[in-house]
């Protein structure tokens, strides 16, 4: 294995989601603690508004890279990466490319159509891992013909990582609980996702706050709302709530992980919640949400409501009540969901040390 190997991080990029661009990221943070002199780039859509925060050597295009192969693949052909990470993103002739230039190819999927996208027989064959990240109780089992057919193929099946997500460390945690005026266990967190999602015309951000503003009118306790860095407006002053523009990755799990409970999107912050043990209220902000957030509420690890304003805020005072706190951290902690960051990273050491 090269003491620097190269890497190339092709997630879906928009100005509405960010949720692919933050798994990257961390997955990139992870591998420059391990690797401190490894090379990593990302190709990020222009249009993007997280695209010019990007720590690392960014090469933007003019949409999102999977209807960029052009583009995508002379980088491939520019940049000779040891690994390519194609996360909810990239065509077929993008991963053939990637193959024909000698990279191993990570292929991320986020649910059932793009988990049998990437099973597809000419993507399976140039892809060398697949990971899942979504619990397989979310996502299901795959059926008895793509198992047939990966076999066929002489391809491994789907690895299920789950939510990937940098652990949280105590004193930093407590740093930033002090720097916003926090107790642990004495705060209610709010997250729609990337800030730029709407409902029926309405940014859900301003939603989930007027969550939180009648959250503190009704129970005092104290509400943090992260508005999300695609929020398009000036952050808002609520009597009682905390308006935090955007966090990074790792902040934002210390302040998820230190929350009583949230009011979440039906994102990857949901099941990071989960694994956190994080009562969890969700409400959805896209149409491929409702699916997964009834998986869970169906496993008993999280409560659902409507994404409007006296839903949200009716089930989450019912949350907040000490019985049903109780009830739902006890199947938060029989639940057996933990961060799936170690299983990336052992099977990007595998593929680094493959011949």
């Amino acid at each position: 294995m090269s003491i620097a190997p190269k890497f190339l991080f092709v997630p879906v990029s928009s100005d509405e989601g960010i949720g692919e661009y933050m798994r990257s990221k961390i997955i990139a943070d992870e591998i420059m603690r391990r690797w401190p002199a490894a090379q990593i780039d990302f190709v990020l859509n222009r249009y993007a508004p997280y695209s010019q925060q990007c720590p690392y050597r960014t090469h933007l295009v003019d949409d999102t890279p999977t209807k960029k192969v052009k583009e995508v693949n002379q980088l491939v052909t520019e940049l000779q990466p040891d690994i390519v990470i194609f996360d909810a993103a990239g065509r077929k002739a993008q991963l053939k490319h990637a193959k024909r230039q000698g990279a191993k190819v990570i292929f991320i999927s986020q649910h059932r159509r793009k988990r049998a996208r990437g099973m597809k027989v000419e993507r399976a064959l140039v892809t060398d891992s697949h990971w899942v990240v979504q619990p397989e109780f979310v996502i299901g089992d795959l059926t008895a013909f793509e198992k047939f057919k990966l076999r066929m193929i002489d391809r491994p099946q789907p690895i299920y990582t789950g939510s990937v997500f940098t652990e949280p460390e105590l004193q930093q945690q407590q740093a930033l609980l002090k720097h916003y005026q926090l107790q642990a266990n004495d705060y209610v967190l709010f997250s729609a996702g990337s800030g730029g999602h709407k409902i029926n015309g309405s940014l859900a951000a301003d939603l989930w706050a007027k969550t939180a503003q009648t959250t503190y009118q009704q129970l005092g306790i104290a509400c943090v709302v992260v508005f999300g860095p695609n929020y398009p407006k000036p952050l808002p002053t609520i009597p009682g709530v905390i308006a935090i523009a955007e966090l990074d990755s790792q902040a934002f799990i210390h302040l998820l992980g230190g929350a009583k409970a949230a009011l979440l999107s039906g994102g990857d912050t949901l099941l990071q919640a989960i694994a956190l043990k994080t009562p969890t209220l969700a409400a959805a902000v896209s149409k491929d949400q409702p699916a997964r957030m009834k998986k869970c509420q169906q496993a008993g690890v999280i409560v659902t409501a409507d994404n409007n304003h006296p839903a949200m805020s009716l089930a989450l005072s019912e949350l907040l009540q000490p019985q049903r706190l109780a009830e739902l951290t006890q199947h938060l902690d029989d639940a057996s969901l933990t961060n799936g960051l170690t299983i990336c990273l052992a099977e990007v050491e595998r593929l680094l040390n493959c011949d």
